[in-house]
This record gives C-alpha cells, sequence and structure tokens, in this order.
C-alpha cells in the first residue's frame, strides 16, 4: 500500500493525489498528474478531453484531507464528507498529462469539521481555486 492509501480512504479511479511534497499546520502541498487514462475523459469531451472542474476542486480537498493525515492531526479512521464549497473559480483548462500542483492553507481544524482554501496549478498557471469545510466522521457509523 502506498503512503497516499495509508492516508486516503480513496482508490483508483478516484484517487487524485499522488504525492505530498509538504505539509505543515499551516500549508499543504500535494501533486497528481492526470494521466490520458483517467475513466472521466472518455466522456468528457472526448474530442478535447478536459478535466472536469469538480474532480479538480476533489482533488485539493483530498490533497488537504491527505496532509492532514499525514501531520497526525486527524485519526487514521477518519472521514471527510464535503458540506460546502464556495468561492469556486477555473481559470484554466487541466487536459491529460497536466501535473496540479495542489497549494492548501488549513483556514480551521478542530475534530468535527475543517475548513480549507486552496488553489490549483499547472506549473505556474492558476488552475483553479476554492475554499470548502468538510465534516469528519470516525468512520466507525455508516
Amino acid at each position: 500500500m502506498s503512503e497516499i492509501e495509508e492516508l486516503l480512504p480513496h482508490r483508483v479511479p478516484f484517487l487524485f493525489v499522488d504525492k505530498i511534497d509538504t505539509a505543515d499546520k499551516e500549508k499543504i502541498v500535494a501533486r497528481h498528474v492526470f494521466t490520458e487514462k483517467e475513466f472521466f475523459f472518455a466522456g468528457h469531451f472526448p474530442e478535447y478531453p478536459v478535466v472536469p472542474g469538480v474532480i479538480l476542486v476533489e482533488t485539493m480537498a483530498q490533497s488537504g484531507g491527505a496532509g492532514l493525515r499525514k501531520l497526525g492531526i486527524m485519526p487514521g479512521n477518519a472521514l471527510f464528507f464535503l458540506a460546502t464549497v464556495d468561492k469556486v473559480k477555473f481559470r484554466r483548462q487541466v487536459r491529460p498529462g497536466d501535473e496540479v500542483r495542489s497549494e492548501i492553507v488549513n483556514l480551521r481544524v478542530s475534530p468535527k469539521m475543517i475548513k480549507q482554501s486552496g488553489k490549483a496549478y499547472v506549473g505556474d498557471e492558476l488552475a483553479a481555486e476554492a475554499e470548502w469545510m468538510c465534516l469528519v466522521s470516525s468512520g466507525n457509523t455508516p
């Protein structure tokens, strides 16, 4: 099992974090390469494949959750469920082969709630940005 699989409950084809570059209480930086084999490219503009915006938001949220787990701030059995997504802006298309660098800022973290903001970059170009809140569950209840 990879480090990321130990940090996140998500699995392929819905795992959008390859590596965590840095993680501290203020900021998390993670990466994911969107390959041409991603399941959504077959139907999301097949002649001109583009990563759906909602997947970019999910990528940032997964990056934030993985970083908190890596720091030991959230227990290993905790599940994070998106509750709100605000201030979303898409600035650049993300295409097959692009590496997305997610830069996540922890706005508020408690045992029951996580509020983060993030920016997704391809190289130095801003591709997407958002704020979100996740509710935290122990993972022991359905």
